[in-house]
């Protein structure tokens, strides 16, 4: 498979799109269907906080997904020019305390982490940032 790459709305409806787009790239992989949801999941968290805190849901805005098979795995890299943020801030969550609390958000980073093998990103507050996202498949 070749990159492929949609745009969508930074709009929240939108985010159907996104998920059916990686899933159908997933599944052409031979990800199992357990697999695909975490894929789809960790996707949908990516763009969420793009929405919510680079673009503070802009709707004019725009969010590129490329999708990329790549060493035995699926490569998806979510691009956007929004506002940066350092991805080292981000502390793991204590979830007794998470839970404790009834908080609701906030778990997105954590989320990709555990559902995706690596997860990296490139800040370019306002220009280009992007988290790389890369599921291996089971050997």
């Amino acid at each position: 498979m070749d990159t492929r790459t949609i745009h969508i709305e930074s709009r929240t409806e939108r985010l159907v799109a996104a998920r059916e787009f990686v899933s159908a790239a997933a599944r052409e992989c031979g990800f199992p269907d357990d697999e695909v949801s975490k894929i789809a999941l960790a996707v949908d968290e990516a763009c969420t906080n793009i929405i919510k805190h680079a673009y503070r849901n802009d709707p004019t805005k725009k969010i590129s997904v490329s999708v990329k098979n790549k060493n035995g795995g699926l490569e998806i890299v979510i691009a956007d020019s929004g506002t940066g943020f350092d991805p080292t801030r981000i502390q793991p969550p204590d979830m007794k305390e998470y839970l404790s609390h009834y908080r609701h958000g906030g778990l997105g980073v954590y989320l990709m982490k555990s559902l995706m093998d690596k997860v990296e990103y490139k800040i370019s507050s306002g220009r280009r940032n992007e988290v790389r996202m890369t599921k291996y498949l089971s050997r």
